[in-house]
């Protein structure tokens, strides 16, 4: 039986899963897998299951924000999988890593869906041998990382980028940012915490690998092929760090 919101079943997906935020970087996504077989597209979540260098990897879309990122990770779950991955874009607050990764060690749980779920004394933490071995694909594929702390909110447009009705209402987002960076808090996105917590509380390994597009507020972002380029070396990575951490895993079964 194929589950509610994105027609998954233990049949059509595998113990690999790879989250992205925009559906249409699926169809990016879908390219570098062999024989890929579309599951579903419904709603926000557009799925296909396919092989990346012999392993069966499924792809699949979230949509924008924390509620469509639980629904994602329930049926995902419901449907067989072990791993998890977030592969999306984030708000850095560090200048020098526009264009470069954020593997988050854990999140800021900021946003209301997580706290559905278990109360905010519940920390929101990826699995650190996913995360090493992250670190390692993002070094091969000749880019930086950095391991820090990441904070998710609901609100776009109330805490991470003025708008006119912000701007009316008298909403001063630099203080947003300067909160979070007294905290030690280095990118701000809207789905990380909560799949983190999910994911921790489902026994599923997660961990989220993110590429700087954009820096505080907008002030600066990458824009045309750059922001193409980018989001294709974002889908390469994420693909190639699940492949070097199943050629651990099984390795590790061997010794």
């Amino acid at each position: 039986m194929s589950t509610l919101y994105m027609g998954a079943s233990e049949e059509t997906v595998a113990k690999y899963v790879l989250f992205s935020g925009d559906p249409w970087r699926v169809e990016v996504l879908k390219k570098y897998l062999d024989n890929p077989k579309k599951v579903a597209f419904m709603r926000e979540f557009n799925t296909y299951t396919g092989t990346y260098k012999g392993v069966e990897v499924t792809v699949t879309s979230t949509g924008i924000g924390a509620p469509s990122a639980a629904i994602a990770m329930e049926e995902m779950y419901e449907s067989g999988m072990e791993v998890a991955v977030r592969m999306g874009t984030v708000m850095s607050m560090q200048d020098d890593m526009l264009g470069h990764f954020m593997v988050p060690i854990a999140a800021m749980r900021r946003e209301g869906t997580s706290q559905s779920y278990v109360d905010l004394s519940y920390p929101a933490v990826a699995d650190v041998e996913l995360v090493n071995v992250m670190n390692e694909t993002v070094q091969q594929m000749g880019k930086r990382y950095l391991n820090g702390l990441n904070c998710t909110m609901d609100g776009f447009y109330s805490c991470m980028h003025d708008s006119k009705f912000s701007l009316e209402w008298g909403r001063d987002m630099s203080e947003t940012f300067e909160e979070v960076k007294k905290l030690g808090v280095t990118g701000i996105d809207m789905e990380s915490s909560c799949i983190l917590t999910l994911g921790r509380l489902m026994g599923v390994k997660t961990c989220i690998l993110t590429l700087v597009t954009v820096l505080e507020n907008l002030k600066e972002t990458l824009k045309g092929q750059d922001r193409v380029d980018a989001e294709d070396l974002l889908c390469r990575t994420a693909l190639e760090g699940i492949y070097n951490y199943h050629v651990k895993k099984e390795a590790g079964k061997n010794e």
